[in-house]
């Protein structure tokens, strides 16, 4: 074979395979777009984006977390036999605070409250009627050592806000979680300690972006095994701000989602998150580095503690509420599979 033919053989051979890689990412290319077509996504109504938020993240954070009991310490740090359950609620804001919480607390345990800090005096008086104590704390230094938090069967966070904790208090709550300690985190909890990589895992690897108008949604019960969804009604209605999220909650057990259809206003947050759009979590659970972790997001209104009907779901939003406390402290079984 001549050298002239020996190129234009190679020339063609080249071309052809250029060809057949073409072809086969434009078939992908097509694939794919059907997919999101299927989907819904990428599509526009009236010029407002309807693409749900996606690859929001699925980070590693070092420890070990998810709902096996596996990662559990029950190395006999708490004796509620003897003791009793125990709580402490946390409440210290260091950036915007959610009214529902009132005037800021005095230092100190248990200080004076006014009727006005709705969430301390309905968390006490939750944990009166269904027999287990509440603390409650704006103090940063009486979460000062592990030894005082290891008082308590279960930490609660409750629309904390920004840098809430100090050097000190992020270790003993390390070690306390470590230890086989509880955690409640509820509404801007997922607001608070944005820097911190281990509390962003502690929330179940979530963190809060932004959210759209408070308008009145269908909340959805994906697990009604769960010791904070038994008895509940597989749809209910309630009123929030819904919060969007990234990252989005990864190997954790969701236990209850908002219904984005039913959101008339928008679910699209005030800095451009797009929503979730079918599975938009509100509630869930996990085990995280040794402890017991229980989330949600709702809990915006001080009237989702009224007890006279005027607050469509507030009887549902407290029980859901005292199902996770106690399922995180141990009293109750905790992260039921559905």
């Amino acid at each position: 074979m001549t050298s002239g033919a020996r190129a234009a053989r190679t020339t063609v051979s080249v071309a052809a395979t250029v060809s057949a890689t073409l072809l086969i990412a434009l078939a992908a290319f097509l694939g794919l777009q059907q997919q999101r077509d299927a989907r819904g996504e990428g599509a526009s109504t009236g010029g407002q984006h309807t693409q749900a938020a996606e690859e929001l993240g699925s980070p590693d954070y070092g420890v070990c977390r998810g709902t096996s009991a596996k990662c559990y310490h029950d190395w006999g740090n708490f004796s509620p036999a003897a003791d009793g359950y125990r709580v402490l609620l946390y409440t210290r804001t260091a950036g915007p605070r959610h009214a529902n919480l009132g005037p800021a607390l005095g230092a100190g345990l248990n200080p004076a409250l006014a009727d006005t800090n709705v969430v301390q005096n309905a968390l006490v008086e939750m944990g009166r009627e269904h027999g287990f104590t509440v603390d409650w704390t704006e103090d940063v230094t009486q979460l000062a050592t592990p030894a005082r938090l290891f008082r308590y069967n279960a930490v609660v966070f409750y629309s904390t806000s920004r840098d809430a904790l100090n050097d000190a208090a992020q270790t003993s709550l390390r070690q306390y979680i470590r230890g086989g300690g509880g955690f409640a985190g509820i509404h801007n909890a997922f607001g608070t300690e944005y820097n911190w990589p281990w509390y962003e895992g502690l929330l179940g690897g979530a963190n809060f972006y932004d959210h759209g108008p408070a308008q009145p949604g269908k909340v959805v019960a994906h697990n009604r095994r769960d010791s904070s969804t038994a008895g509940l009604p597989a749809h209910w209605d309630f009123s929030d701000e819904w919060y969007n999220l990234v990252p989005a909650p990864s190997k954790v057990r969701v236990l209850a989602t908002v219904d984005e259809s039913t959101l008339t206003e928008g679910v699209t947050g005030n800095q451009g998150h797009p929503g979730h759009g079918r599975d938009h979590p509100v509630a869930w659970c996990q085990y995280y580095d040794g402890g017991r972790a229980w989330l949600t997001t709702l809990g915006h209104d001080a009237a989702a503690f009224s007890t006279d009907g005027s607050f469509p779901g507030s009887e549902h939003f407290q029980r859901l509420l005292l199902g996770g406390i106690e399922s995180a402290m141990g009293r109750e079984p905790f992260c039921r599979a559905g």
